[in-house]
């Protein structure tokens, strides 16, 4: 990579690589010498070098406890015909300057004193971890931690959670749940494993049919769907990282635009929403720091919450019904289909 890298766009950061550890025969975690604020459970978006389209961007959660003396660090494993993770894996080492976007997601306790029931499965650990620490640094609640890999091999950041376990043993309890031991984890014997701690809130991440089963068998257990928290990832095809120019809304616009009122930062804006545009386009218009990524509705960062009145999205992949139905939206693709709102992020 080239020593000194020149961000794309005004949000972009520079970070350098400080350290890159095997964790895994097929995943790797890297440590970035940089200085920045973000919540346990976020992800950055690291610009990656690409032959055939200039760069790609890829979402990686961290795994770092940002109340403790860690560098920001993420884990990445490998997957089959996986552009992104394999050229991380292949390619990143100490030294190295990489751009990245600022943290976002919202896969984050509101309460890290609260009892926290964390799942995952393969590289879905990495902002389970994250959240793991800062809530053991931070709160005072019961964690239990339910872990499915393939194999014992397979364990992402398995010294580390024998070394948390030991040093809070009243409070930690890791399940780990093996493949080649037990096959595959179904609704049925996660309903019966998670039944006691119905009463925790519970964040899960990793592939598309763990997260599905975790879903049936928290709703067995009796979990209500505002106890349950999910983390989606997909991958990205636009450039996030270039600014965004957007277009002036015309008179005839807005004359037929929305009211909206809408908090960010503990400020509340009033701003008028043309039909056509997105809430994204319209903050940015009026120079509001709003988060986003990926514009495409599916990496979550604009994701927030409609207190009042309609809007329409093109695509809400980054959420799921549960989401939907507490009242999140993306606001990458929400446009008003009523003519007052309120929004919250």
């Amino acid at each position: 990579m080239a020593d000194d890298l020149a961000p794309h766009g005004s949000r972009s950061l520079i970070v350098t690589v400080a350290d890159v550890i095997d964790e895994t025969a097929d995943a790797k975690s890297v440590t970035f010498d940089a200085d920045f604020d973000y919540a346990p459970g976020q992800f950055i978006t690291l610009r990656i070098p690409s032959d055939q389209t200039g760069s790609v961007a890829r979402c990686y959660s961290l795994c770092s406890n940002p109340f403790g003396d860690e560098k920001p660090r993420v884990a990445i494993k490998r997957t089959v015909d996986g552009y992104g993770s394999n050229w991380v894996c292949d390619n990143l080492k100490v030294g190295d300057q990489v751009e990245i976007l600022p943290p976002s997601g919202h896969f984050t306790p509101s309460d890290l004193g609260a009892h926290l029931l964390l799942l995952a499965a393969g590289s879905g650990v990495t902002p389970v971890m994250s959240i793991l620490k800062a809530a053991l640094a931070k709160g005072s609640g019961r964690i239990v931690m339910f872990y499915a890999n393939r194999s014992e091999a397979d364990v992402i950041f398995a010294r580390e959670l024998r070394e948390l376990r030991a040093a809070h043993p009243d409070r930690l309890n890791v399940i780990h749940w093996l493949e080649t031991v037990s096959g595959l984890p179904d609704a049925k014997a996660l309903a019966t494993a998670l039944r006691p701690y119905k009463a925790y809130q519970a964040f899960m991440c990793g592939p598309g049919p763990f997260m599905d089963a975790v879903h049936a068998g928290l709703e067995g257990a009796g979990f209500a769907h505002h106890q349950v928290h999910a983390e989606i990832f997909n991958s990205l095809a636009g450039d996030p990282f270039e600014d965004v120019a957007v277009e002036e809304a015309t008179d005839e616009e807005l004359a037929d635009a929305a009211s909206v009122e809408i908090e960010l930062d503990g400020d509340t804006h009033e701003l008028q929403w043309p039909r056509k545009q997105t809430l994204v386009d319209v903050m940015l218009s009026a120079g509001l720091d709003v988060p986003y990524s990926c514009r495409e509705g599916e990496c979550g960062s604009c994701a927030c919450t409609l207190t009042e009145g309609t809007v329409e999205m093109e695509n809400s992949g980054a959420l799921d019904p549960d989401d939907i139905a507490d009242g999140y939206i993306l606001g990458c693709q929400a446009r008003p289909t009523s003519d007052t709102l309120k929004i919250e992020f």
